[in-house]
């Protein structure tokens, strides 16, 4: 696949899932072994779970808007800067709906072969987002 495709296939994952909340993107862009190595969510390897999260998120949520800032290619990875901007309606991290918005910028690199991501390394400041909750 060239870069430009890679490009496009982690936007779909960072854009389209969370902007359509059609979780059937999972399927079309991460590959069956995919594993997240993520600290902030070690528990996040495989489609379904990642489904489950990302339902999870929507129903915090609904309203999410993610945007792609910068992408970057480099060989099989593509390194993404990406900006979201939700509102707090449902409980997230254990904290109550606040109808609080907020702004939160994430950083991620993903690896992929053969049209698929295999694997992922993404973060965020917990901190800030928790107390953008808060108020």
């Amino acid at each position: 696949m060239s870069a430009k495709e890679n490009k496009a296939i982690v936007c779909q994952l960072v854009e389209d899932l969370f902007n359509t909340g059609n979780l059937d993107i999972v399927e079309e862009v991460l590959a069956d072994s995919y594993t997240d190595h993520s600290t902030s969510h070690p528990d996040l390897s495989g489609r379904e779970n990642v489904k489950q999260s990302v339902a999870e998120w929507l129903t915090a949520f609904p309203d999410t808007v993610s945007v792609a800032q910068d992408v970057i290619a480099e060989g099989d990875k593509i390194a993404v800067r990406w900006v979201t901007q939700a509102t707090h309606q449902g409980e997230f991290l254990g904290v109550p709906p606040t109808d609080n918005n907020i702004n939160v910028t994430w950083f991620g690199i993903f690896r992929l072969s053969e049209g698929k991501i295999i694997e992922s390394w993404d973060t965020f400041n917990v901190v800030e987002m928790t107390e953008q909750l808060k108020g």
